[in-house]
C-alpha cells in the first residue's frame, strides 16, 4: 500500500493543527516529524514538546527522524511524548542493533535512514528488524531541496533485498519527492513517501494530497 507521509517541517507552523487536519483529509496516513540538532545537520527543529503538542490534534502515526547525533539519548523522551516509529541515522550510530532494541523495547517501531552516500549493504544485518528503511534522497537538513536520482537504484536494491530475504519492511524516501518525481520513486519499490513542500500550502493542502497519491498510486512497481 502506497502511503504519504506528510512532513510537517512544511507546514504552517501558527496554524498546525489545521494543516495536519487538511493533510489528513487528503489522504496523508502517517506525520513525518523531522528532528534536527543543530551538530549532525545543520538546523535545529523540533523535540518531544513538538510531538506531545501533535498527539491530541490527530489520530495518524507519528514518525520521527532522528536527525541527531546521539538518538539513544532522545528515544525514551520521544516515545513518551507520543511517537509510534523511529528511524535512526545508520551513519552516527555506533551500536545500530543495541539503538533498535531500545526503539522496540519503547514500544514504537523501528527504521534506519541511509544518506545518499551510505550503502544500502551497511544495513544486511539488520533488515529482519526493522519496519522501515528510510532512503534520503537529499542531503539531510533543509527542506525544499531537488531529488536526487541517485537514490532510486538504492530503493531498487532495497526492494530486491526485501524479496530475496523474504521480508515485508516498508521502503520510505524523503528528500525532493512532489508531483513530478512520486511515479519514478514508486516505480523503484518505495511505498511510505515523504512529502512536505509539495503538500503544504495555504488553502491547497487537501488537494495537493489528493493530487500526489492519485500520481503515487497510478505507478506500477518494478515486477522483480
Amino acid at each position: 500500500m502506497i502511503e504519504l507521509a506528510a512532513s510537517i517541517l512544511a507546514s504552517d507552523f501558527a496554524h498546525l493543527a489545521d494543516d495536519v487536519a487538511a493533510a489528513e483529509r487528503g489522504g496523508a496516513t502517517i506525520l513525518h516529524v523531522d528532528i534536527m540538532d543543530g551538530h549532525f545537520v545543520p538546523n535545529i527543529t523540533f523535540g518531544p514538546p513538538m510531538v506531545k503538542a501533535l498527539r491530541p490534534v490527530t489520530k495518524l502515526p507519528l514518525d520521527c527522524h532522528m536527525m541527531v547525533e546521539n538518538p539513544d539519548a532522545f528515544i525514551a523522551d520521544f516515545a513518551e511524548a507520543g511517537a509510534d516509529l523511529m528511524s535512526v541515522h545508520q551513519e552516527v550510530c555506533r551500536h545500530l542493533h543495541r539503538t533498535l532494541q531500545q526503539i522496540v523495547h519503547h514500544g514504537m517501531l523501528p527504521g534506519v535512514v541511509l544518506n545518499p552516500a551510505t550503502p544500502v549493504d551497511t544495513l544486511i544485518e539488520v533488515l529482519p528488524m526493522l519496519h522501515y528503511v528510510l532512503v534520503m534522497s537529499v542531503n539531510p537538513g533543509f527542506g525544499g531541496q531537488k531529488f536526487l536520482p541517485l537514490a532510486l537504484d538504492k530503493i531498487a536494491h532495497l526492494a530486491e533485498l526485501r524479496e530475496e530475504m523474504g521480508l515485508n519492511f516498508r521502503i520510505e524516501v524523503d528528500g525532493g519527492v512532489a508531483h513530478d518525481t512520486v511515479a519514478q520513486v514508486v516505480e523503484a519499490g518505495a511505498d511510505m513517501l515523504v512529502a512536505g513542500s509539495a503538500i503544504f500550502a495555504p488553502g491547497k493542502t487537501e488537494q495537493n494530497a489528493k493530487d500526489f497519491l492519485k500520481l503515487a498510486r497510478a505507478a506500477t512497481p518494478a515486477q522483480l
